[in-house]
């Protein structure tokens, strides 16, 4: 039976065996399609013989992120993030010649190999929740986009390198992508971060618009809040915008699941300024019917690029 990260460290039995490669690319693929949040890690569009990748990818996000976020003390995540550089590390050292322990890193040494993935995106990822454990504010955009840098970009950029483009103009396009999907999920559960005392609406948005944080944390809807709002939802919604070219530039499957990303963000952005910019009422969300109508509409935004392009 398979274990979750945070019953997985407390099982000596899994955490001191070594593990074949068979048994380990099972655990990824069980951990990636047994999420708690019923997330979606693979698309149906993309190519069948990438989906034990992604899974390998996302076993490495996800035990990251559940060091960070699921361990209740700061300093034992701090210590087991490290472990988990540590470990990756090791992997690096030792792709070719195959002396990964953990299943994570037996399963992903292949896909780093193949696919040429480098270390610093992961690297990257392992820096952004040791932040999670030591800053909780951010004084403007360009701090948070610093975050963002590590927290979001690297995922965009691992996605790109499993399907073959590695080109700065692409990755470019991805981390505009990324980080706005990063800010309109921060807008989108501003109340869900605010329970791990977590701000990441910039004190200077807030200042400008005269809000003090306390007013935040007794979830104080006004107009000075919903101005704030206003104004980050803008500038998550530019870098959408700025990004939305990377689906022209990508294999049509791809494409399509980038601009489900790219719509989906910004119809919960759409949805926080159609209920006044009130997210600390209610959060927004994406239905199931609405889910099926983005779906729709990048199949035929695909279609009708691809007919554009062969006329």
């Amino acid at each position: 039976m398979f274990l979750s990260p945070t019953d997985f460290l407390k099982a000596p039995e899994a955490m001191d065996r070594a593990w074949a490669a068979a048994e380990s690319l099972a655990y990824t693929r069980w951990l990636a399609t047994h999420h708690y949040e019923n997330f979606h890690v693979v698309s149906f569009l993309l190519p069948k013989r990438l989906h034990q990748d992604f899974y390998n990818v996302y076993a490495f996000c996800r035990w990251a992120d559940d060091l960070g976020d699921e361990m209740g003390d700061p300093r034992e995540s701090l210590r087991l993030l490290g472990w988990w550089r540590g470990e990756l590390h090791a992997m690096y050292g030792s792709v070719s010649g195959g002396h990964a322990r953990h299943p994570v890193f037996v399963a992903l040494q292949d896909t780093v190999a193949r696919h040429q993935l480098p270390m610093e995106p992961f690297d990257d990822l392992v820096t952004a929740f040791e932040q999670d454990q030591t800053v909780t504010r951010y004084r403007n955009f360009e701090e948070l986009f610093r975050y963002c840098r590590y927290s979001a970009n690297p995922v965009g950029r691992l996605v790109l390198g499993l399907c073959g483009y590695r080109d700065a103009a692409r990755h470019a396009l991805s981390d505009a992508t990324c980080t706005a999907l990063q800010l309109a999920n921060f807008w989108q559960d501003v109340t869900v971060d605010l329970e791990k005392d977590r701000v990441y609406l910039p004190l200077d948005v807030l200042e400008r618009h005269g809000y003090p944080l306390d007013d935040l944390f007794a979830r104080r809807f006004d107009a000075r809040f919903a101005s704030a709002m206003q104004e980050a939802v803008g500038v998550a919604r530019q870098l959408f915008l700025q990004g939305l070219p990377l689906a022209d530039q990508v294999d049509r499957r791809l494409a399509i699941d980038l601009e489900l990303f790219s719509r989906g963000g910004l119809k919960i952005l759409d949805k926080i300024e159609r209920q006044d910019c009130d997210v600390l009422r209610a959060r927004p969300a994406i239905g199931r019917t609405e889910r099926v109508g983005l779906l729709l509409s990048a199949l035929t935004r695909r279609a009708l690029a691809s007919f554009q392009r062969a006329a």
